[in-house]
């Protein structure tokens, strides 16, 4: 119960998250959710134990013990001699005297010892069981008056914890248990006891449970205060912070005159919805037309025909051939370093499509990025996939994939492409600012990662010929094993193949 109270009041006044709580005091955070649901703790379920030898004797044992219930306190049972009597009247049911003096003790406890005062183990074990429930709560109503049992029995179980355990301390006095068991029971002073007493027999049930309002005034200058505080830098009041802490806040309405406490501070910000959030990387485009172009492009991959090709086309690089670092198993006293100071032996620039139905790669090495190059890649993916009706080109929004003299030389193969028996070629450009939208950048992650990291090609001719004989395995792979480009390619990218706004095709880390 203690637990479960500081549970509440650390989310309540303290941390304010049931994570941070059950971090904290290390426990699970189911138990921080049933502690505020019920500041009582839940009844362990225990399973009962078999008892083939005690299970004969126990109807004998209650019906003793209730006709005792009736009898004068000198004329009772004791275990001893309930133990005897069965030895006696069961000779057949051998059971021992301390298995009789255990069922007879919880069951006095159960059942409250008939109105007289009964040991302070008895009355404590008996006040937890009304606390939380059960059989004495029915004796209750039977032995005080109807109005008297029928309202405090409802507060124990209808009301909080805290007027459940004043009616019950009052249902103690009444009953006759002593009010240093009461207090040593619920964990109260026997000053405070009384006082519950006094209250109840002058005032009654209502002036018992009633609680004083203790809203603290709110003062409207504090709260203006706090919050303009919250809302300004910590730097423009010295503080060299980039976020604020409660001890700053404190310190600073301090010094400006309207001091209050932390709790209050913390209350103030809680009651206005404030929560601390921690900023999230979102993958953004600044083109005003984004959505129109990405459902265009979906409509088209969703549409694509067995006569139709679709191609994600980008440059890689350009990148010094050089020896690269990168990870991988370095035997025990072997140190892997690699020269920050390089001769660098050649550069690169990779030019690429990836057709996305047929899963393959068409590529070439340049020397610029220009439109130039655009109109060889367009030109060799028609000649390639000349037995198509429509190709699609979709590449981002740099100057040179989207110049005037790119897109006359398509008006114009297009207008010859009847006659000379190629393929239409139409444009699908990616939203200005969206190359995460671009497929063949999970390719480019799954190349560099194979045959570029970890890598000491002797000249500009050994990395072409890896990357030749790279994408030569892959597209073979995939004509063997036909499958879309999409989820997974090849199996050496780092990050989902996949057309998704959510997909971050390029890794930042394989550049």
């Amino acid at each position: 119960m203690q637990l479960y109270k500081r549970l509440r009041r650390e989310y309540e006044h303290g941390l304010g998250t049931i994570r941070g709580v059950a971090q904290k005091y290390r426990v699970h955070r189911r138990t921080v959710r049933a502690a505020l649901r019920n500041p009582v703790p839940p009844k362990r379920k225990v399973t009962p134990r078999k008892r083939p030898k005690m299970a004969v004797a126990i109807p004998f044992i209650d019906a003793i013990l209730e006709n005792d219930m009736k009898a004068p306190f000198n004329q009772r049972h004791t275990a001893h001699q309930i133990w005897r009597r069965i030895r006696s009247e069961m000779p057949k049911c051998d059971i021992g005297e301390s298995t009789v003096r255990t069922h007879v003790r919880v069951r006095k406890a159960a059942m409250g010892g008939g109105g007289q005062q009964t040991s302070s183990q008895a009355a404590a074990a008996w006040m937890m069981e009304l606390l939380h429930g059960g059989a004495a709560l029915r004796i209750v109503e039977k032995e005080f008056r109807a109005d008297l049992a029928s309202s405090l029995v409802g507060v124990i179980k209808r009301g909080r914890l805290r007027e459940r355990k004043k009616a019950l301390a009052v249902i103690g006095r009444l009953r006759g248990i002593r009010t240093a068991v009461i207090a040593r029971c619920l964990q109260m002073s026997r000053r405070t006891i009384g006082r519950y007493l006094t209250r109840f027999a002058n005032d009654g049930l209502n002036a018992l449970v009633s609680t004083k309002a203790t809203k603290p005034r709110v003062d409207p200058e504090h709260e203006q205060l706090l919050f303009s505080l919250l809302h300004s830098p910590p730097s423009a009041h010295g503080i060299n912070r980039t976020s604020w802490r409660m001890d700053d806040l404190h310190r600073i309405m301090a010094e400006s005159g309207h001091g209050t406490s932390k709790k209050r501070i913390r209350a103030l910000i809680k009651t206005a919805g404030f929560k601390w959030r921690k900023a999230k990387d979102v993958l953004t485009s600044n083109d005003p037309e984004y959505h129109a172009k990405v459902g265009m492009i979906k409509q088209i991959l969703s549409d694509l025909k067995e006569d139709e090709a679709f191609f994600s086309i980008d440059e890689y690089g350009p990148f010094a051939i050089k020896r690269r670092g990168g990870s991988k198993l370095v035997a025990p006293g072997e140190d892997y370093v690699i020269p920050q100071y390089q001769k660098s032996k050649g550069w690169l620039i990779l030019t690429a499509a990836l057709e996305l139905s047929r899963n393959q790669i068409t590529h070439f090495y340049s020397l610029k990025k220009n439109t130039e190059e655009m109109i060889k890649m367009a030109d060799l993916v028609r000649a390639e996939y000349r037995t198509c009706r429509t190709i699609y080109l979709s590449w981002d929004a740099a100057s040179w994939h989207i110049s005037k003299k790119l897109f006359s030389h398509l008006d114009e193969v297009n207008r010859q492409a009847d006659q000379d028996r190629f393929p239409i070629v139409k444009t699908a450009p990616l939203p200005a600012g969206a190359q995460f939208l671009n497929v063949i950048e999970s390719v480019f992650s799954g190349m560099a990662k194979g045959i570029i990291h970890n890598s000491d090609y002797p000249s500009t001719d050994a990395a072409k010929e890896a990357i030749d004989r790279y994408f030569r395995e892959r597209n073979e792979f995939f004509v063997r094993c036909p499958k879309r480009a999409g989820r997974k390619i090849w199996g050496h990218e780092r990050v989902p193949s996949e057309f998704s706004e959510a997909n971050n095709c390029k890794d930042p880390l394989y550049r």
